[in-house]
C-alpha cells in the first residue's frame, strides 16, 4: 500500500532509481557534493529557470540594483509599485548570483570562505529580500504568482544541497498531483458527451506524458524522448475534433466550441505547471470550476436536446428544408 511507504523511500524499477514522495515514485538523481562550487551552479541554473517562467521585463542586471531600488521607492501608482517591486526582486536575485560567483572564484584561489563571511552574508540578504518581494511577481501567463518557484534560489543557498533536492521531490509530487487533478476534472467534464467520445484516452496520454516530463531534468539523456512525447501528446489534445450530428443546434455548436476551448486552456495550464515543476493552485482551482460548470451545462443540454427531439417527432414534417441545414458540420 502506498500509504504505508515513507517519504524518501528509494527503490529501483526497471533499472531506474526512484524515490517516493506523497503518493508518487519520482525519478531520482544523484545529489552533487555540497560545495560552494556546486551551490553556485545550482543557484545560477535556478535563477535562469526562474526568469524563464515569470513575467517579462524583470530580469534586471545586478549592477542596476541601486537604480531599481530607487525606482521602486519613488513610485506612487499601486499598479506600477507591483511591477517595479518585481523588477527590484529580479535585480536582487542577479546581484546575489554575482556575489556568489565571486565567492566561488575567491575560494578557487585557495582562500577559505566561511559561512559568516561578509560576502556570504550579503548574498543571503539579497536573496532574502528578493524572496520577500516574490508576491509581486506573476507567472508568465499573468494568472498568478509562483511562490514555490520564486523561493528555490534562496533555499539552494540556505540549505544543504541534499535537503534542497528533497524539497524539489516534494514539489514534483505536488506538480504530479495537480496534473492528475486536472486530468480527472477534464475527463469528468466530457463524460457521456457524444461529441467528445474518445477524449478520455487523449487526456490520459497527455497527463502521463506531463508527469514524465515534470520528473525529468533537462540534463537527463531521456529528455529528448520525454519532451517529444509531451509535445506530441499536447498537440493531440489541442487538435481533437468533436463530432457533431448532421443538423446540430446552435446550442450544440456552442457546446462543442466551449469544449474545445476547455481542452486548449487545460493543455496550456498543464504545460505551465509541468515546465515550472510547481503547482499553480489559484489557476488550477479556477480551471476546475470551469470544468465543473461545463459538465453541468452539458447535462442541461442533453435534457433540452431530448425535449426538442420529442417535439420534433410530434410536429408535422415541413414541406421544404434548406440543403445547408442538412450538411454535416464539424468545428
Amino acid at each position: 500500500m502506498k500509504d504505508d511507504i515513507r517519504n524518501g523511500t528509494k527503490r529501483s524499477f526497471e533499472e531506474q532509481d526512484r524515490v517516493f514522495y506523497d503518493g508518487y515514485w519520482i525519478k531520482a538523481y544523484r545529489v552533487p557534493a555540497d560545495t560552494l562550487s556546486a551551490k553556485k551552479r545550482l543557484i545560477e541554473a535556478l535563477t535562469r529557470r526562474l526568469f524563464n517562467h515569470v513575467e517579462h521585463g524583470i530580469n534586471i542586471p545586478g549592477f542596476r540594483l541601486d537604480e531599481a531600488r530607487r525606482a521602486f521607492a519613488a513610485e506612487m501608482d499601486p499598479r506600477k509599485i507591483r511591477i517595479k517591486g518585481a523588477m527590484l526582486a529580479g535585480a536582487l536575485f542577479n546581484r546575489a548570483t554575482d556575489v556568489f560567483r565571486k565567492v566561488v572564484e575567491i575560494q578557487a584561489m585557495g582562500i577559505e570562505i566561511r559561512s559568516d563571511n561578509d560576502l556570504m552574508r550579503q548574498c543571503g540578504e539579497y536573496l532574502q529580500e528578493a524572496l520577500s518581494l516574490g508576491t509581486m511577481v506573476l507567472h508568465r501567463s499573468g494568472e498568478e504568482g509562483i511562490d514555490e518557484l520564486w523561493g528555490e534560489p534562496f533555499k539552494a543557498f540556505a540549505f544543504p544541497i541534499e535537503d534542497f533536492y528533497k524539497s524539489r521531490y516534494v514539489k514534483i509530487a505536488m506538480t504530479m498531483r495537480a496534473i492528475d487533478d486536472i486530468r480527472a476534472e477534464l475527463i469528468s467534464a466530457f463524460r457521456g458527451n457524444a461529441m467528445f467520445a474518445g477524449i478520455d484516452d487523449v487526456v490520459e496520454a497527455f497527463a502521463n506524458a506531463a508527469k514524465a516530463r515534470s520528473e525529468t531534468l533537462n540534463t537527463d539523456a531521456d529528455i529528448f524522448d520525454v519532451w517529444a512525447q509531451f509535445v506530441v501528446a499536447g498537440e493531440g489534445l489541442a487538435s481533437f475534433d468533436p463530432t457533431l450530428r448532421a443538423r446540430p443546434t446552435m446550442a450544440e455548436r456552442q457546446r462543442a466550441q466551449d469544449g474545445l476551448q476547455l481542452l486548449h486552456d487545460g493543455k496550456d495550464l498543464v504545460f505551465f505547471i509541468t515546465r515550472a515543476r510547481v503547482p499553480m493552485p489559484k489557476t488550477t482551482r479556477a480551471f476546475i470550476e470551469r470544468c465543473q460548470s461545463y459538465a453541468s451545462g452539458a447535462a442541461a443540454l442533453e435534457r433540452v436536446g431530448a425535449t426538442e427531439a420529442g417535439a420534433t417527432r410530434a410536429a408535422p414534417r415541413r414541406a421544404h428544408a434548406s440543403s445547408n441545414n442538412l450538411a454535416p458540420t464539424r468545428t
